[in-house]
């Protein structure tokens, strides 16, 4: 994964390069816009990090700005940094998925803890994404039955008590075992356990194969 990055979208240029030198102090790595316009034209969605966007630019407001992200579907945290304490609009903010909402002059430390639980969360979730994507990947081998006798595998009973649950016989059960652990590449029960918990779906979703 690359490294994490801070957008900062600032129309005052003096404080852009205060919090990009805020910021290089704990090797963190920014890149300045002076305008929503250059922000998008400079963003790339490969990379993790955050946004931290100022309210009122004369261009677009950070509000309009956070609506177009949305639209867009940008997921990057985004983390309001306002020259007046605006009440109404962090509220609105924040209901639209902002992180968190800071009032200037902010203290260093409390921007910088801002800023590092912004993009620890960035990096959390992307860690996420890929992972279900793979689990999701491993899911799409199995065949329809197979799917569909996962959730009884992990669930501890015995191949005996599984041949009973779905009306087959044991040996059923044996094959069908086998075939699962060897194309999910897993070695024990409790790697298959693992794996169905990362799933995030109950039992009807995952034997459908879907969420």
């Amino acid at each position: 994964m690359n490294a994490p990055v801070v957008h900062l979208v600032d129309d005052d240029k003096r404080v852009l390069d205060a919090l990009a030198r805020l910021l290089a102090t704990e090797h963190i790595c920014t890149v300045s816009s002076t305008s929503a316009n250059q922000f998008l034209s400079r963003y790339d969605p490969t990379v993790p990090g955050c946004v931290v966007l100022d309210l009122a630019m004369p261009d677009e407001g950070g509000l309009t700005l956070q609506e177009k992200m949305l639209d867009e579907q940008m997921t990057v945290p985004v983390v309001f940094l306002s020259g007046c304490d605006d009440v109404p609009a962090a509220v609105r903010a924040m209901k639209a998925g902002a992180l968190d909402f800071l009032t200037k002059p902010v203290e260093a430390e409390t921007f910088i803890d801002v800023v590092r639980y912004a993009i620890a969360r960035d990096v959390a979730q992307r860690e996420h994404i890929e992972a279900t994507g793979a689990v999701r990947a491993a899911l799409g081998t199995l065949t329809p039955r197979e799917r569909e006798i996962l959730p009884y595998l992990a669930s501890g009973k015995l191949n005996k008590q599984i041949a009973t649950d779905l009306g087959v016989v044991e040996k059923t059960v044996n094959v069908h075992r086998a075939h699962v652990m060897a194309k999910l590449h897993l070695g024990t029960r409790a790697e298959l356990v693992r794996f169905v918990e990362r799933l995030h779906a109950p039992a009807e979703s995952i034997a459908s194969g879907i969420e």
